[in-house]
């Protein structure tokens, strides 16, 4: 198989069985063969996310706001943000391989895995979606975590830095928010799923922070970088530092590799 090729097309589909069908012929083929970065790639630059024909996409400001627990509509635009959420992650995951084929093998077995748990967070989010009467694709969405892996596609480092260690991060400081937001309402059976598959993406997301992480060290220790110095300066570069941290998951950044002090600098209350 053509490995880079069978990534692409997994990129541009907006296909989930694709992407699947991808994913497992692309862990198979690394398990089997090694893979060398190819001096003759070139990954290719595209413009669009491979949801957009099946999604709009607005200006995040332009999203419906996610309120009223108590309808079905209600619930089910919260859950299609999360699907959003999944959906891109998948795309997340399958660029980290694509984009820096010089990477080590294990790099590319790690964010393969990754994409392959976020497929399945994505199914199972899509199945309490259509139990509410909906699918993927009927409510708007944005891009902002397409545009955040162009901008940093032509550095690894600024990658995992961005991504894992500031995005998925920020996701294990929401995550428990929305449970605390929709638990009182736990005796109705759909809610119930949400709270639970809230709890499995939660689980399994601190590992894939914690993958973030441990690419992110290597890297600097490959450059003779400080990692924590070099994680605010690619913050700032990509006005991304605030410290605006009311909710922040220490316990699960802790797991996914963080040091207290650096969870106190970038905003946390308190670190045991």
């Amino acid at each position: 198989m053509n490995f880079y090729k069978t990534l692409e097309i997994a990129l541009r589909s907006d296909d989930i069985d694709t992407k699947d069908c991808a994913v497992t012929s692309l862990l198979e083929y690394c398990n089997l063969h090694q893979l060398e970065g190819q001096a003759d790639f070139t990954p290719a630059i595209w413009q669009e996310p491979s949801y957009c024909q099946i999604c709009q996409i607005v200006s995040p400001r332009d999203l419906p706001a996610r309120k009223d627990f108590d309808t079905a509509k209600g619930l089910a635009t919260l859950v299609h943000a999360i699907t959003h959420i999944e959906f891109s992650a998948i795309d997340l995951a399958l660029d980290a391989v694509y984009r820096f084929p010089d990477m080590p093998m294990e790099y590319k077995l790690d964010w393969l895995v990754v994409a392959e748990d976020e497929i399945r967070h994505f199914r199972m989010l899509l199945e309490i979606l259509h139990s509410l009467g909906y699918e993927y694709g009927d409510m708007a969405v944005h891009q902002g975590l397409f545009d955040a892996s162009m901008h940093t596609a032509s550095d690894v480092l600024d990658r995992m830095a961005v991504i894992p260690r500031h995005y998925e991060a920020g996701g294990l400081d929401v995550n428990p928010q929305i449970i605390k937001k929709i638990e009182n309402r736990a005796k109705n059976p759909i809610v119930a799923e949400i709270i639970k598959a809230l709890n499995i993406i939660l689980d399994e997301e601190v590992e894939h922070v914690r993958k973030g992480d441990i690419w992110f060290r290597w890297i600097c220790q490959e450059r003779d970088l400080a990692p924590e110095a070099t994680f605010k300066e690619i913050l700032h570069k990509y006005h991304l530092l605030s410290r605006a941290k009311p909710h922040m998951n220490v316990t699960a950044r802790r797991k996914a590799g963080f040091a207290c002090e650096e969870l106190l600098d970038l905003g946390a209350k308190r670190c045991e």
